[in-house]
């Protein structure tokens, strides 16, 4: 009786080759839990489809992941002085965001982020100049932008990194290989076609590993199931159950990540008022579960548990029984399975 990964294998295969082909020389990226399939899976995934270099989020990782990857790893938090040294091999490509940083990996293989309109970590223009010096004493391996995912100013991408590609040729950097996130197939192409001399390669993770939404499902085992009536008290709470109904037992609760959410960015009318509504309904505690039973996503009886979650299911509807699964509308980096099987 598990929380469990369903994978198509062959649709979410097709996926990868699609992505693959519209951005040649792709370097997928596997961070954090794996996208929700745990390294160990990404890193034969990445083996099959053939990748030179896998991007991770961390040294740790990429200490974690070098017996399981043959080619080269990316580490994508940029090095800074100071830092804990975990030993790596020299596959392992260092991200540096200052020359400071870049001074500080002398012999290494460094990839320079530059700031991009994310204004999270990179050199800055005014950087270029000191460069010179600093990229003499390290093995350059490109330069790199980490662009937004959306541009509600209506900017455009291409221009972005354009004009990064004309500050570093003005600086007189080398400019053999451009690392670039979140642009779309048609943008990179143009990218391309305007610098020809310059290899552009897309590190990609989600639209990767979590693009087609129907390859995979998260189903929760049904444990125990318990009627109750109206009125009933039930739980750590002793709370009463508000109508006649089932206390039903689901694999999956807070070590799994159910019932742990990441802020999310509204936009529009709409999704604010469900957020509202969400809310107001929380401070009575109802609270809506991830887990869903004879077509409805299905309230949390009480706060999910370490390893299981309770759920109310009201008699109007099919009594669940013990074994049967629920579907769980679950956030794959924020996720833990028990099991995945393979379709």
């Amino acid at each position: 009786m598990a929380l469990t990964l369903y994978v198509d294998t062959a649709r979410w295969r097709a996926h990868q080759k699609t992505i693959i082909d519209q951005f040649p020389g792709l370097i997928p990226v596997c961070k954090g839990n794996g996208y929700g399939f745990g390294h160990e899976r990404l890193c034969e995934e990445a083996t099959r489809m053939g990748a030179d270099i896998l991007a991770v989020g961390t040294t740790y990782e990429a200490a974690s992941i070098k017996d399981r990857f043959g080619g080269d790893l990316l580490v994508l938090t940029p090095f800074r002085r100071g830092e804990e040294p975990v030993p790596l091999p020299d596959r392992v490509i260092r991200s540096v965001a200052s020359v400071d940083g870049v001074r500080g990996l002398v012999g290494a293989r460094v990839v320079i982020e530059c700031m991009s309109s994310m204004r999270r970590h990179g050199i800055s223009e005014q950087d270029l100049g000191l460069l010179h010096s600093a990229i003499e004493d390290v093995r350059l391996e490109g330069f790199a932008l980490h662009l937004p995912l959306d541009r509600p100013d209506g900017s455009d991408a291409v221009e972005e990194v354009i004009g990064w590609m004309d500050r570093l040729r003005a600086a007189r950097l080398p400019l053999h290989t451009m690392f670039v996130s979140h642009l779309r197939a048609e943008e990179l192409a143009r990218l391309q076609q305007q610098f020809p001399q310059t290899r552009f390669r897309a590190r990609i993770g989600t639209r990767l590993w979590l693009g087609d939404h129907d390859a995979t499902q998260y189903r929760g085992a049904v444990l125990d199931v318990t009627r109750v009536a109206k009125g009933d008290r039930f739980g750590y709470r002793q709370q009463k159950a508000a109508s006649d109904g089932w206390l039903v037992v689901v694999a999956g609760g807070t070590s799994h990540g159910v019932g742990l959410e990441a802020p999310k960015a509204l936009h529009g009318m709409m999704p604010r008022a469900k957020g509202v509504a969400r809310a107001g309904l929380a401070t009575v505690n109802r609270n809506l579960s991830p887990f869903v039973w004879a077509g409805k996503q299905r309230w949390f009886a009480e706060p999910p548990h370490m390893q299981v979650s309770i759920l109310f299911v009201p008699s109007d509807a099919t009594e669940p029984k013990v074994g049967d699964e629920l579907v769980a509308h679950l956030r794959h980096t924020t996720t833990q399975f028990d099991r995945v099987l393979d379709a």
